[in-house]
This record gives C-alpha cells, structure tokens and sequence, in this order.
C-alpha cells in the first residue's frame, strides 16, 4: 500500500464538481482524508475562483495505474483538455506525492511542483499532514507553509459541508 495526496480544484460549478470529485475517489479509492476546502483566484489566467483542497487515501495500484484513474475520473467529470495548460476546470486532479517517491517523466512529475510554489495547494496540504516532509527540500509541510509568502496569492477557507 502507498499513501498519496490528491490537489483537487474545479472553477466549473465547483461545488457540484467538488462534490462529484470527492465521491468519485472514494469510489476508487476507498477512505479518504480530506482538507478543508479553501476558495483560491485563478492562477495563470483570468477566470473565476477555484474550490480547492487536498485529499489523501492508500491505495494499492501502481503510481501509473493511480495517475490514470485520476486523469479517468476527470474525464467522466467532463474535463476538457482541448484548450490551454491554464484554464478553468470542471475538475482537476493533481497526484501531489506517492509515498516519498521522486520522479520526472514525461507527464508525471513527483512530487508535484505545485507544492512549493501555491499557497492553494500547500496550505491544505500543510493541514492534513503537517508533520510529513517534502521528499526534496526536506523540511515538513508545517514548515514550508510558515515560511511561504501569504501576500502573494488570496486564499480564504470556506465552508462546505460534505
């Protein structure tokens, strides 16, 4: 078994979308823990916020058959890949770490880079696993979350109810 954390985001009815997401991976997945949902502006591009958090689970597939039941997932939520690398998103499902493997293929990249660089995707992260440390830089997801710049990004938890 390995332990992953899923980054989950939807500016496309994001909470009908959340919702789906999250009922999906646990269809696939079984338990999960789950961040707070945090509302975040878009990033890279002009569009409306995001819902987005963190999720970890165990699984037991493989890192590639674990990637394709997520990139699956977001297909059957109506995830559109025809359009720019940042765009809005009817569901995103982002494979942030499995276990404290490091890799970088064409595709995958573990752990994600997205984790040091957006306050929406470390500061849940920091939430549910505060004590965990980044299999690179080394220092624990607390850690990183205090020394990240807040000023940089507006991200504001927000209550949804499950």
């Amino acid at each position: 078994m390995a332990t992953i954390y899923i980054s989950l985001g939807s500016n496309i009815r994001r909470e009908e979308n959340t919702r789906a997401g999250i009922a999906a991976l646990k269809r696939a997945f079984g338990e999960l823990q789950l961040s707070s949902v945090y509302e975040s502006e878009a990033v890279g591009f002009d569009g409306d916020a995001f819902y987005n958090m963190v999720i970890a689970c165990e699984v037991d597939t493989s890192v590639h058959e674990t990637n394709q039941i997520l990139r699956d997932i977001e297909d059957a939520n109506g995830r559109d890949r025809s359009g720019p690398k940042f765009s809005s998103r009817t569901l995103d499902l982002d494979l942030l770490l499995y276990d404290d493997l490091m890799l970088d293929e064409k595709g995958l990249k573990l752990p994600r880079g997205e984790i040091l660089k957006n306050a929406f995707v470390l500061w849940p992260l920091a939430e549910i696993a505060p004590e965990l440390k980044h299999p690179e830089v080394a220092r624990t997801y607390a850690e990183l979350w205090a020394a990240f710049d807040k000023n940089r990004e507006s991200l504001k938890p927000i209550e949804f109810s499950l």
